[in-house]
Parts: structure tokens; C-alpha cells; sequence
């Protein structure tokens, strides 16, 4: 299988996780990092065996083919532009972008230079939420007409020693919880074709509970409290509730509502765990765990494969087909989740401009050839 020399820009907290998983995936090979502050790049590097560079001179290196884009949101859009004008290709961290004309202008110059781009999240790739894709499409439970979805707590203030940027545009938990729950509602029911919102921000400041800015405030600037109301182009509605103002509930992660019956799903911020279905009687059953390699507890007792949406994609580049996490899902979950805080802002239904395919599912013996 060919291998991908792969180089990181942005070496903070999430960065541990693609230098620590890489290895698991036969397609990538991680050659170095870079960050504006070269100090935490050469303490990444040294705590990983890989090089530190300067941005300027990743992008230059000739053993660095696909570049992943660690970087706050709000300069995503930036990067990702400079990783393609380099001739690399580019994987971003969630969300791709923070509006849809940015997303176009990256899908023409990627096209243009017979490029790839995908985005996370990959969790959908897990083994819990691919058996959830495999139960919906034998049609154990008839299409899907509605169901809810719900990602709630308080914020990231109490473990962060950096909390600043979930507050600001590009966060809040639409932007930075959502695509996990947006995401996964695509590959499993579809495109979505309008939605509509509430949205607040309950709280005008928040405490930063850990680390050196310990009891330092930081401003709140975007929605942190938003219910949503999704329409699919299948005709399901699904509400969405994301909220970073709520101390403790008792919601499920993902119920999705069939003709014949019902789907529990579980956090799709993770990879593994357990579906749970009930039929027409309405008794609620534990699905048997299937056998798939991307739902095996790898990390004391859960489940993590980020880098399997970047190893599909290096894959994919030399297979020559499309990739899972692709640059028109990605786009479509921000034309969805830029919608819900459109809506929330102006009070209305916000119709969706684009639409994408389904990724393709990824049956156990296909993640197995992704891993090492």
C-alpha cells in the first residue's frame, strides 16, 4: 500500500491524538509539525519523534504529501488555502470553514490543482455508528421520519486552560460539537434541506477553571444555548438541542423515529459503544456489537481512531475514488450548522443552497485494510 508522508500544522491539545493514531494506519507516516510558536512545535516534535518546522518549510518539504490543518477555526480557512497553494494536500480539523463561500473557493482551487480536501469528524467511521448505518439501510426499522438529537453540558471552561476560542464565532457548540452530530445524521439519513432555530447565550462570561489562567474570565460572543429543527431531503424532522449552559440532563445522545421502529444511537462524538432498536411492539433491545475493527476499546474504555477519515482519504487518493470525509459533506454540514445560527439569528427557516451524497459505508474487512 502506498504511504503518505503526512505533516501536522497546529500542535495543540488535539494534535496528541493524530501523532498518537497515525501509527495505527497502514496509508500514513507522519514526518513533522509546525506552529507559530516554535517552542510547542519542538516539544510536539521531541515528544513524538518527528520533525519541527516552521509552516513556510513544512509546506515546502518534499516528503510531506497530505498537510492536516490543527489550527483554531477561524483561521482554517487560511491554512487550508496555503496547504493547497503548496501543492499538498489538505485535512482539516472540524469545522473545514466558518461560511459556504469559503468552502467554494477551496473546492475550486483544490479542483484546479488536482487536489484532495477532507474534514474531520471521522467518528462516523467508528464501528457503533457504521452498524447503526448497516441496521438503518436493511431496513430494520423502515425510514427514518424524526427524531432527536442532544449534546448538552457546560462548556469547556472546567478542564481548558485555553478556553477562549469555543466562545467566539467559529465555536460555540453548534460549531464545534455540532459536526459530530451533524455529520452523522448525513451518512445516516441524508442530505438535510431546511432547518430552523433558537439560540441564546445565557451566560455573558466565562471562569476558566484549570491551569495557569486559573479564575481568569473569558467574554462569551456566540450562541452557547441552541434548539434546532432539522428537515431532511427524505422528509424526516429531527430536533437538534446543543448547549453549553445546561449543568446535568437526562436526553439521549441520538434517537432516530422509523416507520416500523426506533434506533438508539450513541455519542457520536466517540467511535464505539452500543445501539439499542425496538420494533413495532416498542420493547427496547441491545443490538449485539458487531465485529468491526474501528469500535474496538483502544484506549483504557473507549474506542478512538482519529486519522481513520485521513488513512480512507490517503487510500482513496491511490485507489482513485472518492474519499468518506469529503469536501462535499464537510461543506454541506456547515451550509447546515451555519443555517441553524443564521436562523437562530433572524428567527426564521433558512433553506439549504447545497446537498451532498452519502459517504460510502465502511464494512469491518474495509476498516481492516485501513489499519496496520
Amino acid at each position: 500500500m502506498t504511504q503518505l508522508g503526512v505533516g501536522i500544522i497546529g500542535c495543540g491539545n488535539i494534535s496528541s491524538s493524530y501523532l498518537a493514531l497515525a501509527p495505527l494506519f497502514r496509508s500514513l507516516t507522519v514526518k513533522a509539525v509546525a506552529d507559530i510558536n516554535m517552542d510547542t512545535a519542538q516539544a510536539r516534535a521531541a515528544e513524538y519523534d518527528v520533525r519541527a518546522e516552521t509552516v513556510d518549510d513544512l509546506l515546502k518539504a518534499p516528503d510531506i504529501d497530505v498537510v492536516v490543518n490543527l489550527t483554531i477555526p477561524a483561521v482554517h480557512f487560511d491554512v487550508t488555502k496555503r496547504i493547497l497553494e503548496a501543492g499538498k494536500h489538505a485535512y482539516s480539523e472540524k469545522p473545514l470553514v466558518l461560511t459556504l463561500a469559503e468552502g467554494e473557493e477551496l473546492r475550486e482551487l483544490a479542483v484546479s490543482k488536482n487536489l484532495r480536501i477532507g474534514s474531520a469528524p471521522d467518528t462516523f467511521l467508528g464501528g457503533v455508528h457504521q452498524q447503526a448505518r448497516a441496521t438503518l439501510d436493511d431496513g430494520s426499522v423502515g425510514r427514518i421520519i424524526g427524531g432527536t438529537c442532544h449534546v448538552m453540558g457546560h462548556g469547556m471552561e472546567s478542564w481548558h486552560p485555553n478556553p477562549d476560542f469555543f466562545y467566539q464565532p467559529g465555536a460555540g457548540p453548534i460549531l464545534d460539537i455540532g459536526p459530530y452530530y451533524v455529520t452523522n445524521l448525513i451518512q445516516l439519513v441524508g442530505p438535510v434541506k431546511s432547518v430552523a432555530a433558537l439560540a441564546t447565550a445565557t451566560f455573558k462570561e466565562r471562569t476558566i477553571g484549570n491551569g495557569d489562567r486559573l479564575g481568569e474570565t473569558v467574554p462569551v460572543d456566540t450562541p452557547t444555548n441552541i434548539h434546532a429543527l432539522l428537515e431532511f431531503a427524505n422528509g424526516a424532522t429531527i430536533t437538534l438541542g446543543a448547549s453549553w449552559d445546561v449543568w446535568a440532563h437526562r436526553h439521549g445522545h441520538m434517537e432516530l423515529y422509523g416507520e416500523t421502529g426506533s434506533i438508539f444511537v450513541p455519542d457520536p462524538n466517540f467511535f464505539g459503544g452500543v445501539i439499542e432498536t425496538s420494533g413495532e411492539g416498542g420493547e427496547i433491545n441491545q443490538v449485539e456489537p458487531w465485529d468491526h475493527p474501528l469500535g474496538v476499546n483502544n484506549q483504557e474504555d473507549r474506542a478512538n481512531y482519529r486519522c481513520a477519515g485521513l488513512a480512507d482519504m490517503a487510500t482513496a487518493i491511490a485507489e482513485g475514488r472518492q474519499h468518506r470525509c469529503n469536501i462535499d459533506l464537510a461543506v454541506h454540514a456547515v451550509d447546515v450548522m451555519t443555517g441553524i445560527l443564521r436562523a437562530g439569528e433572524e428567527r426564521c427557516f433558512v433553506e439549504m443552497t447545497t446537498t451532498c451524497e452519502r459517504p460510502d459505508a465502511l464494512s469491518p474487512d474495509q476498516a481492516r485494510a485501513l489499519l496496520v
